[in-house]
């Protein structure tokens, strides 16, 4: 069965980290690009962060830029599994949190941002920063 799973969420204060992971099964993450999404009440989902195959000749991170300088995304081919390292977190970063993969190895991370060739999705972690 293909399946993302993202786990790690959870409660933290204003100022606080979390990392949250993105794990894959029935399929290799290896010559993908992966996107983090989030999807805060009431609102539409955004593109929070995406990360290239680390096989990709331009290999790249980008980042929404609510998020620039406090989040890191990064990947271990080996345990199949994307991470996004959120620090100096903000009661605005309260979301649920998704990663998705898309249906091919040629969709770069300009692609996902937009949402295309999306295909797998996981069920969403929900991080909520308050005091």
């Amino acid at each position: 069965q293909v399946q993302l799973v993202e786990s790690g969420g959870g409660l933290v204060q204003p100022g606080g980290s979390l990392r949250l992971s993105c794990a894959a099964s029935g399929f290799s993450l290896d010559y993908l690009s992966i996107g983090w999404f989030r999807q805060a009440p009431g609102k539409e989902r955004e593109a929070v962060s995406c990360i290239s195959a680390l096989s990709s000749v331009d290999f790249t991170t980008d980042y929404a830029d609510s998020v620039k300088g406090r989040f890191t995304i990064s990947r271990d081919n080996a345990k199949n599994t994307v991470y996004l390292q959120m620090n100096s977190l903000k009661p605005e970063d309260t979301a649920v949190y998704y990663c998705a993969a898309p249906s091919t190895p040629v969709a770069a991370c300009a692609d996902l941002r937009i949402y295309k060739y999306l295909e797998v999705w996981g069920q969403g972690t929900l991080v909520t920063v308050s005091s």
